[in-house]
């Protein structure tokens, strides 16, 4: 396969995990997937933002939140985060500092 055909279908793929995580399966808190997976929808936006800073594109955390999420991090939050329990914040902590790193 060329180097072409696999960044497309790379594109493709994270496309995919999108639109699931956006549209389809809203009702995932991103506490629960960090907690189960060590990433989050914040993490994919974060991910976006710093690729695009090492290609020289301006965009802060806001900015990279607002292009993967399709709406600010607030409108996201006042649609569709819930509270979550003193365990689970517990353990997001722990997922946090073990699969996080400021970049």
């Amino acid at each position: 396969m060329d180097k072409q055909t696999q960044t497309e279908l790379e594109a493709a793929a994270f496309r995919r995990l999108r639109e699931h995580l956006m549209e389809k399966r809203t009702d995932v808190q991103n506490i629960d997937m960090m907690n189960l997976a060590g990433f989050c929808r914040n993490c994919l936006s974060r991910w976006y933002q710093e690729a695009a800073n090492e290609r020289g594109i301006e965009m802060d955390k806001e900015a990279g939140r607002a292009a993967f999420y399709g709406m600010s991090s607030a409108e996201w939050k006042n649609k569709y985060q819930t509270d979550a329990s003193a365990e689970k914040q517990a353990e997001f902590e722990v997922a946090f500092h073990e699969n996080v790193t400021e970049g």
